[in-house]
């Protein structure tokens, strides 16, 4: 088991982790009709009707893209960006959201990293390609990595890549924290061991 602070690399997810984007799911699953709770990208791929599917890919990437234009930095993660990148330790990020609602909430927030991820660059989380491809783009282990993230996806694909995982902790998300490596409550918490 590796110790927080000394990982070569760190990948975080986007919304939820390093950025707020507000997105409520029950709210995309009403506008979509499906029943809350339904997982997205994954009842999406199930669909047959050519209509059905184009008419829900245009009403999820609306939703994206309303997400992008409304986010703010979460407390601490510009810093933890800043001083990671003069750490010269290389930083990345992996989202299921699509191309462009992350470029418009990477060009507002002027998120500063060296890779970027979307969903149309590799398989969705929790589908471990995404982390893969970044170790083998920085020549490292997936256990010389760390993946931040706030959501079940995140862990899990943290888990079938073998790489470490770390858990943004909220009162939302807490009955995950069994299922990761490390737990932070605050991004001063990571912060700390990388200086």
């Amino acid at each position: 088991m590796t110790v927080l602070g000394t990982h070569q690399g760190i990948i975080f997810d986007l919304d939820g982790t390093l950025v707020d984007s507000r997105l409520d799911f029950s709210v995309l699953c009403q506008r979509l009709g499906w029943p809350a709770g339904t997982p997205i990208l994954e009842h999406l791929a199930t669909l047959t009707d050519p209509l059905e599917v184009a008419v829900a890919a245009q009403v999820i990437e609306q939703f994206e893209l309303e997400g992008a234009a409304n986010a703010s930095w979460m407390p601490g993660a510009a810093a933890l960006l800043q001083q990671l990148q003069q750490q010269k330790i290389p930083t990345a990020i992996l989202t299921r959201n699509i191309k462009s609602a992350t470029e418009l909430c990477i060009k507002n927030l002027q998120i500063n990293v060296d890779l970027v991820l979307t969903r149309e660059d590799c398989a969705p989380k929790p589908d471990p390609a995404g982390l893969f491809h970044i170790a083998k783009k920085w020549q490292l282990d997936c256990r010389q990595l760390l993946f931040v993230g706030d959501y079940l996806f995140d862990l899990q694909t943290a888990t079938r890549a073998g790489m470490p995982s770390c858990l943004y902790r909220t009162a939302d998300n807490a009955h995950f924290a069994e299922l990761a490596d490390f737990i932070i409550d605050d991004f001063s918490e990571l912060q700390q061991h990388y200086s």
